[in-house]
């Protein structure tokens, strides 16, 4: 019997997620197991809880990388601070905001939604004018929507909150170590990234962190979170002095995310965001002599998530399969009422590098 792993080519990983792994995570990756009570590894996790500190911008106690990918970060942040009846509303302008609006509904909470069309960023006056209608437990939205390449104004959005008990939720899936993500700062209360984008590490882990106002909420619930493996009220004492043992912590991806952690702040933050701007703008640049258009307008876009118009006469599925087959290069489709009308061209983390604009530039040229 052959052995599949065995045929695993390397491909350029330029779509909506994962990204390009860098070797020195891959080694981290293969370092031996160690048991999840070991003391040098709890020093791992200690060191990796403080560079998470640092690269989301915040003081807060409870920062942790959840075991499972973004997904379920996202269900962590939900299912803990959600109770049947809290009225929380949702702000939606693509696939992840929907989502969020399924696990609150799914939590039987009173769910509100303000929708903005997709290819646009959420409007601030419009949830000024929204939320002053009436009180709402929790509001939530995510900072870059990767199913359009939008970035939202995450920062104005917190300030309408600022002072009040609403508790601010939002998604840095994509965002986290491309952009500037500034949790204290921008009044966020709640927050969850993926490993898989920016930050340059295979799925696995989702970063998380409470403010002490979420924290209080989730002390104060009336009833217990619905969800044993991500209850936070539990997980807190593993990551904390008392170390006591809730689920087997997945130690060789902790391994991973504290070597994508220490080489994103090796190389400083803002050089990070500079090296993805550039990589965003030759691609758009690349993209407009092709005679290719954006989905997103200048202000509102993304660099690490392109939206790219599909021509008319082009097959999207075609192209993609072209340049998976003979260049090795992968790109994504678009979701929802976008499938079919776009590629998601990611310029993520490792991958956000002027040689494989270049690459993927000449490859799609060739295959048009």
């Amino acid at each position: 019997m052959s052995n599949l792993l065995n045929g695993i080519e390397e491909i350029l990983l330029m779509g909506p997620g994962p990204s390009c792994v860098p070797p020195q995570v891959y080694k981290a990756l293969s370092r031996p197991t160690l048991g999840h009570l070991d003391p040098y590894f709890l020093k791992i996790m200690d060191e990796t809880r403080d560079m998470l500190r640092q690269v989301i911008k915040t003081q807060n106690v409870l920062t942790i990388p959840m075991s499972g990918t973004g997904s379920a970060g996202m269900e962590a942040c939900f299912v803990n601070l959600i109770e049947p009846g809290d009225k929380v509303l949702i702000l939606i302008n693509g696939v992840f905001g929907m989502r969020m609006q399924d696990v609150a509904q799914r939590l039987r909470a009173d769910v509100d939604t303000l929708e903005f069309a997709w290819g646009k960023p959420v409007v601030p006056d419009d949830v000024k004018k929204h939320i002053g209608k009436q009180p709402y437990k929790i509001v939530a939205v995510v900072h870059a929507e990767t199913s359009t390449g939008v970035e939202n104004p995450v920062a104005e959005i917190g300030a309408l909150l600022k002072g009040s008990d609403t508790i601010y939720l939002v998604d840095t899936v994509t965002s986290l170590g491309g952009i500037d993500v500034r949790m204290d700062e921008w009044n966020i209360d709640a927050l969850y990234s993926g490993t898989q984008k920016c930050l340059s590490c295979p799925p696995g882990l989702a970063p998380l962190s409470f403010s002490e106002k979420a924290v209080a909420k989730l002390n104060s619930r009336k009833t217990k979170v619905p969800n044993w493996y991500l209850d936070l009220t539990l997980i807190s004492k593993y990551w904390g002095t008392d170390r006591v043992y809730h689920h087997t912590a997945p130690v060789n991806m902790i391994y991973a995310l504290y070597e994508s952690l220490f080489l994103i702040l090796q190389e400083g933050q803002e050089s990070i965001f500079r090296r993805h701007k550039d990589a965003h703008l030759e691609l758009v640049r690349g993209l407009g002599q092709l005679g290719l258009k954006m989905l997103v307008d200048e202000p509102y876009r993304l660099p690490m998530l392109n939206a790219v118009c599909v021509p008319e006469e082009v097959d999207e599925l075609a192209v993609r399969r072209c340049l998976r087959a003979d260049s090795r290069i992968e790109i994504g489709a678009g979701l929802g009422p976008l499938k079919g009308k776009i590629w998601r061209v990611g310029l993520m983390g490792h991958t956000a590098r002027k040689e494989n604009v270049e690459r993927f530039l000449t490859a799609l040229k060739k295959v048009l």
